[in-house]
């Protein structure tokens, strides 16, 4: 009997059912020489403190660095405390039996480092010896599965994945569990403090980013607009200098010449530029766009999406989507051109999927060396039936992108038109000479928004034209937006850097904080420590946050780059290219550093907590 151990009871029973193997046992199905079985996501987890001998929080034990970790079953909370989950404890029973009987072992765990990992602790947990398989795919159509099974992969080739997921339980576990008792320890033991890895510098850059709103003076400044008429089609154009005060705004604007002070010529035009822009499609997305993108969009959460799109990959309906790679390899690539006939009958992008069928596809997001683990995420080419309204809008960005991606370049002309009348003006405008793949969501008039002018008039060089109109524009200086999720997710893949290239942004993505499957669970977690809250579609600091980040904000624990370092040395053990001990070593050395700094600073930040509540602007 082969025996196939799946990461969730749903995918186990699809599994069962594209091999035909319908006898349902307690935890199991067997048939045709199969049997499948599945984990509840992580049925193990690395051993509590108290398992060590660490018993209570004592000053004494800290920094708690145990020589071999253990292995533990998941606990549930009871009202006689946490206890082993008896329903976890069963399930482990059952697959112990089935490793027993079995003849081969074949791993369906999601393929990816949470999904190797889940696997890795139950096989070393229950001491099995015996060789196994991996199944490693990005789609759970049936045809994708079949494929799968016919090219497993030896279970060793994956070994680096493994140490890189359990450096991150380790690295996790070591710098949250002595750094949140060293600061609740020192801080009165009043309430848990908790700190980690990467939930602590991602705390550290919303409230920064929120004590940099609320410290932000506005300074006032002064611009002057004119409005000029070219054979009746009016034009606005704007100082090209600020005035500090309006006194000295106030005798530039009297000496401009327009049609009301009597001139009929009052602008001269100095400088026509008009420049033809090509802009590229935007890449396919991975998790982390596609979650910045639903933010913007429908104002879902990055866990809303991730579940959604979760449920969307086991109803065989999208590709894997866990992914950090916004690129495919020439083999789906090929594939390409069906998925986007699939589309032809789309409510929505029916249109444009039929033109797109008969263009030379472009292929920008088609380089087989920046895939890693799994490809961008695709739709399967399966036809979705009835979607809950939620799941149909998470699909069709998935869809919509893909038509993007493949889709023509779009064609402008961007035209500068600068004017002189006692100062210098300068007017904008683009001409969208072909929309490309800005027509699939029909968003050309959006991407217009901040401009002055929709169009501009055709002018020359040397011409005067009359000023039908002038105003002074009062203005203010304005502070960086707060943090929503969207913003968020795009500055934890860079460590708080502001980069807007998109394929500069990708090229960080290993020195990011996080990953783009753990980013959603970072959020989540700071909103259940209390640490911050929504605010509309705002991330906004509580009090204990602010508290919190007033004690760590110079030490290293706060720090993006260096936890975006330790993220890069994870992606490098994966590969290969670091030792496992050299980084082990590291982080056991920054765990005695952090812990001994905060059991002396740690004090402070007793007289600053208070009940949580919202920061207020």
């Amino acid at each position: 009997m082969k025996l196939v151990i799946a990461e969730k009871p749903s995918v186990g029973r699809e599994l069962a059912k594209v091999f035909g193997a319908t006898t349902r046992k307690d935890g199991y199905i067997e048939g045709k020489g199969y049997s499948f079985t599945w984990a509840f996501g992580h049925l193990l987890q690395l051993a509590p403190p108290q398992e060590y001998g660490f018993y209570g929080w004592r000053k004494e034990h800290l920094p708690m660095l145990p020589q071999k970790f253990k292995l533990s079953i998941r606990k549930i909370k009871t009202k006689d405390g946490m206890v082993e989950d008896p329903g976890v404890r069963k399930q482990l029973d059952i697959i112990q039996k089935l490793f027993d009987e079995c003849t081969e072992i074949i791993v369906a765990t999601d393929a990816g480092r949470e999904g190797e990992l889940i696997f890795r602790y139950i096989y070393s947990y229950l001491k099995c010896k015996k060789p196994f398989k991996r199944l490693w795919i990005s789609s759970q159509t049936d045809e994708a599965i079949k494929d799968g099974f016919r090219n497993l992969k030896p279970g060793e080739e994956y070994d680096t994945l493994f140490s890189s997921a359990h450096c991150r339980s380790v690295s996790d576990w070591l710098v949250g569990m002595n750094a949140t008792q060293a600061l609740s320890i020192s801080a009165g033991n009043r309430s848990v403090l908790s700190l980690g890895r990467v939930q602590t510098p991602t705390l550290a850059m919303i409230c920064a980013r929120y004590l940099e709103i609320k410290n932000f003076v506005p300074k006032t400044y002064f611009q002057i607009g004119i409005q000029l008429d070219k054979d009746g089609q009016l034009f606005k154009a704007i100082s090209v200098d600020n005035f500090e005060t309006k006194e000295e705004s106030e005798v530039i604007f009297a000496k401009v010449e327009d049609v009301a002070s009597g001139f009929s010529n009052g602008g001269n035009i100095t400088a026509v530029e008009a420049k033809p822009r090509k802009e590229p499609p935007p890449l396919l997305h991975d998790l982390s766009s596609l979650q910045q993108e639903a933010n913007k969009r429908n104002g879902f959460t990055a866990d809303q999406t991730l579940s959604l799109l979760q449920n969307l990959y086991e109803s065989k309906l999208v590709t894997y989507p866990r992914t950090g790679s916004r690129y495919i390899g020439d083999d789906i690539f090929a594939t390409v051109p069906s998925l986007i006939a699939s589309l032809t009958d789309h409510p929505q992008f029916a249109k444009q999927a039929v033109a797109l069928g008969e263009m030379t596809l472009n292929k920008r997001s088609v380089n087989a060396k920046k895939v890693t683990d799994h490809h961008a995420i695709l739709t399967t080419g399966i036809k979705p039936g009835s979607l809950s309204k939620d799941h149909q809008a998470i699909y069709d960005m998935v869809a919509g992108r893909m038509l993007e991606a493949f889709h023509q370049e779009c064609l402008k002309e961007v035209t500068k038109i600068t004017i002189q009348s006692e100062i210098t003006f300068m007017a904008n405008g683009t001409v969208i000479r072909s929309a490309g793949w800005r027509s699939v969501f029909n968003d050309v008039e959006d991407d217009k928004k901040d401009e002055d002018n929709p169009a501009l008039p055709k002018v020359k060089k040397g011409e005067a034209l009359p000023i039908v109109n002038k105003a002074l524009l009062e203005k203010q200086t304005k502070p960086k937006a707060m943090y929503n999720e969207a913003s968020l997710l795009k500055s934890l893949e860079t460590c708080g850097k502001e980069i807007e290239d998109e394929e500069l942004r990708y090229a960080m993505k290993d020195s990011g904080l996080g990953t783009p499957a753990t980013r959603a669970a970072i959020i989540e977690t700071l909103l259940t420590r209390e640490y911050i809250i929504r605010e509309k579609r705002n991330l906004v600091p509580t009090a204990k946050g602010l508290a919190v980040y007033e004690i760590v904000k110079e030490k290293r624990i706060a720090q993006a780059e260096l936890t975006g370092a330790w993220e890069k040395r994870l992606e490098e053990i994966r590969s290969g290219g670091t030792s496992v001990q050299e980084f082990k070593s590291e982080i056991i050395e920054y765990t005695r550093s952090i812990t001994q700094e905060l059991l002396i600073d740690g004090a402070a930040i007793s007289s600053q907590l208070a009940p949580t509540a919202p920061a207020v602007v």
